[in-house]
């Protein structure tokens, strides 16, 4: 499958999860399958990072169930994006190491997004400058990185591991949303106090907007200048996160660094904490 060849590809030795291609559903297996694989993963001392091959919808009817413990004494690299949200989400709130927000196994890496990916597990700068990107609002803010899919940031809203935005540079993501949930979901997180001490928004990309029926109704970017004026912090946008091909590899966690007008992530390996 492409999820090996991946991992082979950059040296490693995929070991697979017992049910990773069960399907119930629009779920991979049932819950007892998904958390036993998640699980088993998580604990084995054998397996020394975890790469989720899809995202889809199913992590947070296991979160509950999800035990940090073992992972607490040896953690370990994790990787994924979209609703692997959900479990970035879940370590930072429980054991405070670094994860890797980038795509998913079984997505075949374009050059650019592989090269961040090996910098990013590797302690190299899988970030930097983006000449695409647009500063929404100005300035320059330091924080540990924290955020990810925007949908699933407003589904932890109210449970033990929502987003805990206090001093971070908290990004955001989604994909087919149109511009009212998203404006929707923003306003949950900043209701729920879970963007409360947020020093920065890094936004990525929000691909297949579905058009709105009102010619005169806001878009995505002016709902979120909205939300980073009423924020009072800087803002940097069209940075290469999300449902897209390119993407940076972005350490969870991580002290990082953002110039709205350089156009700049910058990471900060010195003071992160990272999985052994």
């Amino acid at each position: 499958m492409v999820a090996e060849q991946q991992c082979r590809a950059f040296g490693w030795e995929p070991v697979r999860g017992s049910h990773v291609l069960a399907r119930r559903g629009y779920l991979a297996g049932d819950d007892a399958e998904r958390l036993a694989d998640v699980q088993w993963a998580l604990d084995d001392d054998a397996i020394d990072a975890v790469w989720c091959v899809r995202g889809g919808y199913g992590m947070t009817r296991l979160l509950p169930s999800v035990s940090m413990s073992r992972f607490a004494l040896r953690p370990k690299v994790l990787i994924g994006y979209s609703d692997v949200t959900a479990l970035h989400c879940a370590v930072a709130s429980r054991v405070n190491v670094v994860t890797f927000h980038t795509h998913t196994a079984r997505a075949e890496l374009p050059a650019m997004s592989a090269a961040s990916l090996q910098a990013a597990v590797t302690g190299g700068e899988p970030c930097g400058v983006w000449d695409a990107a647009l500063p929404i609002r100005e300035g320059t803010a330091r924080g540990r990185l924290a955020g990810g899919n925007l949908a699933l940031l407003a589904a932890l809203c109210g449970t033990p591991d929502s987003l805990r935005g206090a001093g971070a540079i908290v990004m955001l993501e989604d994909t087919n949303e149109a511009a009212y949930r998203v404006d929707r979901m923003l306003r949950q997180l900043e209701q729920s106090g879970a963007l409360a001490g947020c020093v920065a928004l890094a936004v990525g990309q929000f691909t297949l907007v579905p058009a709105d029926e009102q010619p005169d109704a806001p878009d995505v970017g002016t709902v979120i200048a909205e939300l980073a004026d009423r924020l009072a912090v800087p803002c940097l946008a069209n940075l290469p996160i999300g449902h897209i091909a390119d993407q940076w590899t972005l350490p969870l966690g991580a002290d990082a660094t953002l110039d709205a007008a350089r156009r700049t992530l910058l990471i900060h390996r010195d003071s992160a904490v990272q999985p052994r």
